[in-house]
């Protein structure tokens, strides 16, 4: 009766100091953690869906990115077609078509005024703009499209151009051509741009000469400003009082200055029409510039987002979380082992609560006063509660101490992985070979086979 009482006992004392289950159990555990990281890691895409949201709704109330195309000189032409009429015969008739014209230098010049608005604890880029438009375009080569000079009718040609956010234009555009000054209309009934803009010149007498033109926009827009590569020859200049842009498009700037100190930018844009997706000259297809493959590859431009963004880098920490929570196991298990003083499997679970509650507690603070100063917030928290709580379990200032310093290196360790880009990876390898000496080594102190 004995005997079998004692055999209970023995196995239940071996449940409770056997370092294989020990170990099973905190592999468990780790596993059961990921539950709460993924959760973790849905609740800053909520908040980083929110932000997009806000930024859109702020957007559509003051002005969206804007993208400036244009101009093009469209220009009238009567041509005889042939139809068969109800009776079978066939009778000509005469139309009306339209030669579109790019130009053969057309000059962006914008000085870009950003500014930021606030929407609850969220933070949305807008920007004033003064766009000055020049340029000129030079006479069609009228053999190419088989049409003759008396065909055309250029006392009705009109150049239309277009913005991507008509709410954004701030003044009516004034167009100087040839020596005629014209203010800008709807472009209603063709779709050679999305919200068009025209002006009808006439052009009477100088088919054959070089065609001047320039005008000014104020437009105020949010977070981006983009131009269409149009010209046989596109120079675009753009200045602005933000330090930290970045360029967008196909194209980069062939010359760009930034000056974090003054938060300024200059850049600057030459291009030829040798990788421009566009002819020069064509007739009668409206739908050329809407192909949208081929605008995307035209269209290049600045951001002026804001230079950090709290919740990808929330995101970028939060992956990380499962190697944070296995690496705290293993040391606080070595911990254990090495000070001989046992911890409860209910502690590690505690632990591992703290270790989930440091991401809600790193977002939450993020969003108030920027990621740097939240991790560094929640990290100390995090560091401290967990130390106090292992200090209360196993009465050793020393090791305690230790631990608290391992874990902070740990944290440390995430938070330099995440500021780097293209050494991540060298770096993030060489620390996790030499954790995994460091454990080697002190793992050297147990007696495996003793439990």
């Amino acid at each position: 009766m004995i005997e079998e009482q004692s055999q209970p006992q023995g196995f239940m004392h071996w449940l409770r100091e056997s370092v294989t289950v020990k170990l099973v159990f905190i592999g468990f555990l780790v596993l059961i953690l990921l539950i709460p990281s993924v959760l973790i890691q849905n609740l800053i895409q909520e908040r980083s869906t929110r932000q997009d949201d806000t930024e859109k709704q702020v957007s559509d109330q003051y002005s969206g990115s804007q993208l400036v195309q244009g101009p093009v000189l469209v220009i009238p032409y009567k041509t005889q077609v042939k139809e068969n009429v109800a009776s079978g015969k066939e009778v000509t008739k005469e139309v009306i078509k339209n030669i579109f014209i790019l130009p053969n230098e057309l000059n962006y010049n914008a000085n870009v005024s950003p500014d930021v608005l606030h929407r609850g604890i969220f933070e949305v880029v807008v920007y004033n703009s003064a766009i000055k438009v020049s340029g000129n375009f030079t006479r069609a080569d009228l053999n190419l499209l088989s049409i003759t000079p008396d065909q055309l009718m250029p006392e009705k040609a009109r150049m239309l151009f277009s913005i991507s956010d008509l709410k954004g234009l701030k003044t009516n555009p004034q167009f100087k051509v040839a020596g005629q000054v014209a203010t800008a209309e709807p472009a209603f009934g063709d779709n050679v741009f999305a919200n068009g803009l025209q002006v009808a010149v006439n052009l009477t007498g100088m088919m054959d000469k070089a065609i001047p033109f320039d005008f000014n926009l104020e437009l105020n827009g949010s977070q981006e400003l983009s131009f269409l590569h149009l010209g046989k020859t596109t120079d675009v200049t753009v200045k602005g009082n933000w330090g930290s842009p970045s360029f967008s498009g196909r194209y980069l700037p062939d010359i760009r200055k930034i000056d974090p100190k003054t938060n300024t930018f200059e850049a600057k844009w030459r291009m030829l029409y040798y990788n421009r997706p566009f002819p020069q000259q064509w007739a009668d297809d409206y739908s050329l510039i809407a192909n949208s493959k081929k605008t995307d590859d035209a269209t290049f431009g600045v951001k002026l987002r804001l230079p950090v963004d709290q919740y990808q880098k929330t995101m970028r920490s939060s992956k990380y979380a499962i190697l944070i929570i296995m690496l705290t196991f293993i040391s606080l298990f070595l911990t254990e082992m090495i000070s001989k003083q046992r911890i409860h499997v209910f502690n590690y679970v505690l632990i591992g609560a703290a270790m989930i509650v440091y991401y809600t507690l790193l977002l939450s603070f993020s969003e108030q006063i920027g990621f740097t100063f939240a991790y560094l917030i929640a990290s100390a928290a995090t560091v401290i509660l967990v130390a106090a709580f292992l200090r209360s379990l196993i009465k050793s200032m020393r090791s305690t101490g230790l631990f608290a310093f391992i874990l902070s290196l740990f944290y440390a360790f995430i938070y330099i992985i995440i500021q780097l880009e293209d050494l991540a990876l060298l770096v993030g390898s060489v620390a996790l070979f030499l954790i995994i000496a460091t454990l080697m080594y002190f793992s050297r102190k147990i007696n495996w086979d003793r439990h």
